[in-house]
């Protein structure tokens, strides 16, 4: 059914004439003859009667007044909140994303969206990489950061707090899933008093160490290395989340490992690289392959590669351990 062949029946019906509506929708009375005419044949019924002193509507027309009076308001409603959903001025997006990055980018982001769109909503679901992989497949979240590991031992991020493969691609890789790379991370080690500035694993794995839940993907690739490399780690503390791991160090009870990005908000912690070898890891974007974002969801998604490519400029705070590979998307206006 036509919504502007609903329009010109309303139209007639509150005039009652069809010159009069005619010229009320700026068009000629052949051109609403034909609308109403077609109008009737969807319905398989006449509309209005028509005489000397105007037209009239039928039992018909008048079954149809409060139905078609309706399905207009709904299209201008529909009309209003597809214009509000393009200017942002609210609408929906989640994201996804591993528990440290939550503590780090995360954060600044949501803050920097929510200053510039606050009408939109935030949805963030907090789960390990292979979780989030499975929820973008399923359409659970919009956007979802993902990482991915290279040369720390074996799979890892199978259990519900993991945080993605332990070595590349491994645990997300899918035919569903569109890894954008934003940027190469090292993964260091925090303690509360000086430290060298380089540490090889051995020299980690020697040290008392404030170690994640087992369930957790940094935990489960770092045991991966020491394994690898025929070491035993010295574990002090272990089973704590993020938040209670950096408490935990700074308290002393011993050193941990983390990703770079975490030491630019801790000052108060000192930190060393991780040599021989070196731990890495990739923070990527995810979406759905081949589904288009919603407005909410682009937006973020430019705001995500904006902010990654402002890092750029911050590298120096975590001593360059954070390698910035996103650029800023051409029509992003800060």
């Amino acid at each position: 059914m036509n919504i502007s062949h609903l329009q010109t029946f309303l139209s007639i019906a509150r005039l009652g004439n069809f010159t009069r509506a005619a010229e009320e929708l700026v068009t000629t009375q052949p051109t609403i003859t034909r609308q109403v005419a077609a109008l009737e044949r969807d319905l398989g019924a006449p509309l209005f009667e028509r005489d000397h002193a105007g037209a009239r509507l039928t039992e018909a027309g008048v079954e149809l007044l409060p139905i078609a009076t309706r399905m207009i308001a709904d299209a201008d409603t529909a009309r209003l909140t597809i214009a509000e959903l393009a200017g942002l001025s609210r609408g929906r997006v989640r994201l996804g994303a591993p528990p440290t990055l939550c503590v780090s980018l995360v954060a600044e982001v949501l803050a920097g969206f929510r200053t510039r769109h606050p009408g939109v909503d935030l949805e963030i679901m907090e789960a390990g990489s292979h979780v989030l992989s499975e929820r973008l497949e399923s359409g659970e979240v919009d956007l979802a950061l993902i990482v991915t590991r290279e040369g720390m031992g074996a799979r890892a991020g199978s259990g519900p707090s993991g945080e993605g493969a332990a070595h590349t691609r491994v645990g997300v890789a899918s035919a569903q899933v569109e890894l954008t790379p934003l940027l190469h991370e090292r993964l260091v080690v925090i303690g509360h008093r000086a430290l060298p500035e380089e540490l090889s694993l051995a020299q980690v794995a020697a040290l008392p160490q404030v170690a994640f839940s087992r369930g957790y993907d940094l935990r489960q690739a770092t045991d991966a290395a020491f394994a690898a490399a025929g070491l035993v780690p010295r574990i002090a503390v272990e089973g704590a989340e993020m938040d209670a791991v950096l408490r935990f160090v700074a308290r002393g009870l011993g050193i941990a490992v983390v990703p770079a990005m975490v030491v630019a908000g801790h000052p108060e912690l000192h930190h060393a690289r991780v040599v021989e070898p070196p731990l890495e890891r990739t923070v990527n974007l995810g979406a759905r392959a081949g589904v288009g974002a919603g407005f909410a969801a682009a937006a973020m998604r430019d705001f995500v590669l904006a902010e990654v490519a402002a890092l750029a400029g911050a590298e120096a705070r975590v001593g360059g351990m954070v390698t910035v590979l996103a650029e800023a998307p051409l029509s992003f206006a800060p």
